[in-house]
């Protein structure tokens, strides 16, 4: 196993190259190393699938796959005393009171009555039954030359931001670009779309219909800049002296545009005037997520840590941090030498986190508790982002070994694994959209090499879709504790030192693909 720790580290430290903004002749030589590294994985993985996957789904040896929800033994080095007695007593109380929590959501007195359970097995079992038949047309959105790096939607458009520096609108019914973006001198990192009723507020200061949408985006360009969709203009530009990485828009009050750097920085910007409210050295290291819920601003960032700030409109200065919690918690630090973007989406207490890894963390961020959901049945699976519609927890998944891309859905608040989506020559997904239409069907949009439309079909069509669904045994029980998992381990040789550009190849089988196929699938 220790050859196979390896080579998934090091195809994972190939992958977040190659999802950079600019490569050195170094780096690309690394990268051109994927193919071979990746045949040689999938080769010891099928010497090593027999006996590991029989292990455990079958007979009385399943029930050795169900694992109870602990809490993390795991404390915050900042201050391990504090934290673990706050979690010895809230351990305490809820024994006391009876009840538990689901991650944030309001307690539930126990114990269940056997109609609530079975009336949730039934609502559960429905609901898969539901997404087992379900059918799902692909459509490619053709128009960027690089890779695509983020997505938004607002009502029927979906705006695109891409390392080939434009911003582009879509018509997702025909499938159509309508307009072009073209503004950034560098890579468009992020986007984001303020609600109607702060669009009509901006709309009425430019004399523009109060039916006007607009939408941000952050490059690394050092600019944000404020897009008027009906016509493509650029309205307002702010220059914010960093290269940025993540934005977000915070609908409390007059409105607060945050913007998060390469170096760790936050910035918050005025909606109405664009002047800056302030700046705070929050991270250590690149900015990848911002996301708001109500009053809250969450951060994450490449160092693994995780911040909470709680938003307040008539102060000075805006953000108040609340929380900070550490790789040593979240179990996201960079530890593959090259650091995997740490992506967030929050749900009352919990924080969904993914960071590279073959699972996702669940961050309740009141206490520190951390569990673990498997997202791939083995760890040469990499999460790359993580996403929530009604009902539905949403996980992308790239298979190292092989290629493959997938889509995983869990039922909310349940986090219990429903099916997994995929289909041919799928490319790895970065990014994600999704909506549902008039009609009550799901429409999503995918973002990475290429820009994919995923439309479900009615219940009653025919023919065949595009999407294969399937389920995966080894998911059933996917919630784990998130103490120590193999994924993190980084006693192997570091990636630097084992694979530089003079070293020779690790194995004799000649590569198989071409330059074209090393670019990210």
């Amino acid at each position: 196993m220790g050859e196979v720790r390896k080579l998934q580290k090091k195809l994972r430290q190939i992958e977040n190259l190659e999802i950079k903004f600019s490569l050195t002749p170094e780096e690309k030589i690394k990268v051109s190393k994927k193919a071979e590294l990746r045949s040689r994985l999938a080769e010891l993985l099928l010497q090593l699938s027999g006996p590991q996957q029989t292990q455990g789904i079958v007979g009385k040896a399943e029930d050795k796959m169900k694992r109870q929800v602990e809490e993390v033994t795991e404390q915050h080095v900042a201050d391990p005393p504090a934290l673990k007695i706050a979690r010895e007593e809230g351990r305490k109380n809820k024994e006391k009171e009876g009840c538990k929590t689901d991650g944030g959501e309001k307690p539930r007195a126990p114990p269940v009555s056997p109609n609530e359970e079975e009336q949730e097995d039934a609502e559960f079992r429905s609901q898969k039954q539901s997404w087992e038949k379900a059918k799902f047309r692909l459509r490619s959105l053709e128009g960027h030359s690089d890779i695509i790096t983020c997505v938004v939607s607002v009502d029927n458009l979906v705006i695109s931001g891409s390392r080939d520096t434009t911003v582009k609108v879509w018509h997702v019914p025909t499938a159509t670009e309508q307009r072009n973006l073209g503004g950034h001198s560098g890579g468009v990192t992020c986007l984001s779309a303020p609600p109607p009723e702060y669009c009509r507020r901006m709309a009425h200061e430019l004399d523009l219909p109060d039916k006007e949408r607009f939408v941000l985006s952050g490059s690394t360009d050092c600019c944000v800049k404020i897009w008027a969709l009906s016509s493509g203009h650029c309205v307002k530009s702010i220059y914010t002296f960093n290269a940025i990485t993540s934005l977000c828009f915070i609908p409390e009050g007059r409105g607060f545009i945050v913007t998060g750097s390469d170096a760790g920085k936050l910035q918050v910007w005025s909606w109405s005037s664009q002047e800056n409210c302030q700046s705070l050295n929050a991270h250590l290291d690149s900015v990848t997520t911002l996301q708001s819920q109500g009053p809250l601003l969450f951060s994450g960032s490449t160092d693994g840590r995780v911040c909470v700030w709680g938003v307040c409109d008539g102060g000075q200065e805006p953000l108040r941090r609340l929380h900070l919690w550490g790789p040593e918690v979240t179990g996201c630090g960079g530890c593959d030498g090259v650091n995997g973007r740490l992506i967030l989406s929050p749900r009352g207490d919990r924080l969904f986190l993914s960071c590279g890894r073959a699972s996702i963390r669940i961050l309740n961020w009141r206490t520190g508790v951390v569990t673990r959901l498997t997202n791939h049945s083995s760890t040469a699976g990499v999460t790359d982002c993580v996403n929530q519609i009604p009902g539905l927890l949403i996980g992308s998944c790239f298979d190292l070994a092989t290629g493959e891309s997938t889509i995983n859905l869990f039922s909310l608040p349940q986090c219990k694994y429903l099916v997994s989506l995929t289909s041919s020559d799928l490319p790895r997904i970065l990014c994600f959209a999704a909506w549902l239409t008039a009609s009550g069907d799901h429409r999503w949009v995918t973002g990475g090499r290429d820009l994919i439309v995923w439309e479900q079909l009615p219940a009653n069509y025919k023919k065949r879709g595009d999407v294969a669904v399937r389920r995966d045994s080894r998911l059933e029980y996917s919630l784990l504790d998130s103490d120590r998992d193999s994924e993190g381990d980084n006693s192997d040789v570091d990636y630097d030192e084992d694979l530089t550009p003079q070293d020779p190849p690790e194995t004799e089988e000649p590569s198989s693909f071409s330059w074209l196929r090393c670019v990210l699938q």
